[in-house]
């Protein structure tokens, strides 16, 4: 660095010193006004930076004190970085910051000497072989790597093809869920903001697994263990309510959840569910967001989804079949008569309370009411499937015609 009187260097500092508010504000006005990826930020990230161009500032006026600090002191400049911030902001990005921020200083301190300007320019140029090495050991250590093997595990989940590897993999991502797991899929929004949904996650008492995998998002949701829960996290919600907490953090369009599973290493079928309901989501008109995928069967069902019709003949067909023919026989008349008690009534010649007293035992027996609309079509389409599957022409006794005169 060039030489200075130690009475002009003197008077430098103080004047830096004071400037020094004024810069980190100037530098952060400039920065919205020329990097895009800047304004586009979410605004915890972008304090973030803020405090990273302030700390460069602080930290050039400490080291034009004293030279001989360049090492200790480039490098400080990203310990005020949070770690979710190198991977969000790129190497080049992170040198478009340096360079506005140096262009601003230099602005500043123009009429001030060529020795400042020079000593600005070599500062600059330590900053940014800081910032390399930063970012060169955090991808040797764990970005990358992590992103990398968290979008395998994903795939592995979606694809079914777990293998032994799997529970090491998870292991490796420090995975804190236990116990229930369930799947939800969406869409990826515009601008992602993976680290505030996994804040999001957290302060709801669950650990997630992301996967972007183009226009799709989708999240492994698992209940957090105790010891990785905040003390602000709620009792255990059910996962229906915490996809709906987490629905702000996808794009537009359908969102559907998962049916539950007992632990990780069965998210699979959950992720079936979840797949092949985001796929024909479409077609139910006013599906609610987030949907169930098990409220999504019947289409499911109809765009061939052998899952969704096994569940239907096992979980509704069956279990009233060997209950009772009466309730088969009951909710078949139902609704090919329109859901009409009376006319239901009339083709059974039983009084329509016992018609009543009959739809109320087929939901006790299999949760599902058939007086709603969309529930019956899921009844129907059970019976439709459990049917064909038998002997339809048992299904329920043809109804009597009187003779005619």
């Amino acid at each position: 660095m060039p030489e200075t009187t130690p009475l002009g260097k003197a008077e430098t500092l103080a004047w830096l010193r004071r400037i020094s508010g004024d810069l980190a504000t100037a530098t952060i006005k400039r920065l919205e006004e020329t990097l895009p990826w800047y304004a586009e930020m979410p605004p915890a990230r972008r304090s973030a930076v803020g405090l990273v161009a302030q700390a460069g500032i602080t930290s050039f006026i400490q080291w034009y004190d004293e030279p001989n600090s360049t090492p200790w002191i480039a490098a400080d400049i990203f310990a005020a970085a949070p770690r979710e911030l190198l991977r969000s902001v790129s190497l080049q990005q992170t040198l478009q910051l340096i360079r506005v921020t140096v262009e601003v200083t230099e602005e500043r301190v123009a009429d001030r000497g060529e020795h400042l300007r020079e000593a600005i320019l070599l500062y600059s140029r330590e900053v940014a072989f800081a910032a390399a090495d930063v970012y060169a050991r955090a991808a040797e250590a764990r970005g990358l790597w992590d992103a990398r093997l968290e979008a395998l595990v994903v795939d592995s989940i979606l694809t079914g093809e777990a293998d032994e590897e799997l529970p090491s993999r998870i292991a490796a991502l420090g995975w804190h869920g236990h116990g229930e797991v369930s799947v939800l899929v969406g869409t990826t929004p515009p601008q992602f903001d993976i680290d505030q949904l996994r804040r999001t996650a957290r302060k709801l008492g669950v650990d997630v697994l992301v996967g972007v995998q183009g226009s799709r998002l989708v999240l492994v949701i698992g209940r957090a263990e105790a010891s990785a829960r905040s003390d602000d996290t709620p009792t255990e919600l059910p996962f229906l309510d915490i996809a709906n907490r987490l629905e702000p953090g996808f794009g537009s369009g359908h969102l559907v959840l998962g049916p539950t599973v007992p632990a990780l290493v069965d998210a699979g079928q959950s992720a079936r569910a979840a797949l092949a309901g985001f796929a024909v989501a479409r077609a139910w008109r006013n599906a609610p967001r987030p949907v169930e995928a098990d409220d999504l069967l019947p289409e499911r069902a109809l765009a061939g989804d052998p899952l969704a019709k096994q569940t239907l003949v096992e979980r509704i067909y069956r279990p009233l079949q060997a209950h009772s023919a009466d309730l088969v026989t009951t909710l078949w008349s139902y609704l090919d008569n329109g859901r009409s008690l009376e006319a239901t009534a009339r083709e059974l010649f039983v009084h329509p309370n016992t018609v009543r007293y009959r739809l109320k035992r087929v939901s006790d027996v299999i949760g599902w009411d058939a007086t709603g609309a969309r529930e019956a079509l899921i009844l129907q389409t059970a019976l439709i499937l459990g049917s064909i599957g038998t002997d339809a022409t048992r299904r329920r006794p043809a109804p009597t015609r009187r003779p005619s005169h």
